[in-house]
């Protein structure tokens, strides 16, 4: 199928680079399709020759997805960016370019997903698709019933209010 895609996404699809990344080589110049030298915004057809740096890319195929569950340890910071120390990406060493669907503190444990396609990172993440969010908090220990009532009405957290915050009736105590 020969579909139209902006020149920048069908790089990033291939897992070539980021986005951002393929503008950057697109405004130095370093972005050909067909032989032509591109500009920033140009939409091309799945079937064009497309050369970054003199690297042959390819369109990649929509059963190419990657989707990982992963139970993030302590530590790991959910990151892409290569400089710090025990990010997530390289914690993964997955062979091809994923990245995180949404966060989770270095401090935290648990359940994050990670993929290789950004359109599904959009659709989850972005504002503008008004997905409902909640939050369960768990304690080992009691709290007072005042604090309770109003973190269920606006729970802070990230410096915004949440919503539809739930608690479990009584605290759980997990033991190794």
């Amino acid at each position: 199928m020969n579909v139209t895609i902006r020149l920048n996404k069908f790089i990033s699809d291939s897992g070539f680079c980021s986005r951002r990344e393929a503008d950057k080589h697109i405004e130095l110049g370093n972005v050909f399709v067909n032989g032509i030298r591109s500009k920033v915004g140009d939409i091309i057809k799945t079937s064009d020759k497309v050369m970054v740096n003199g690297h042959k890319i390819t369109a990649a195929a929509p059963d190419d997805l990657i989707l990982i569950a992963l139970n993030k340890p302590v530590g790991i910071t959910c990151t892409t960016e290569s400089g710090t120390e025990g990010n997530i990406i390289e914690f993964v060493n997955h062979s091809h370019r994923i990245f995180p669907i949404g966060r989770l503190d270095k401090d935290s444990q648990g359940l994050i997903f990670l993929t290789n396609n950004g359109d599904l990172v959009n659709k989850i993440l972005r504002a503008g698709n008004r997905h409902e969010r909640s939050t369960l908090l768990l304690s080992i220990k009691l709290l007072p019933t005042s604090l309770l009532k109003e973190w269920q009405e606006e729970f802070p957290y990230w410096g915004q209010k949440q919503k539809n915050v739930r608690f479990k009736k009584k605290p759980h105590l997990f033991f190794e």
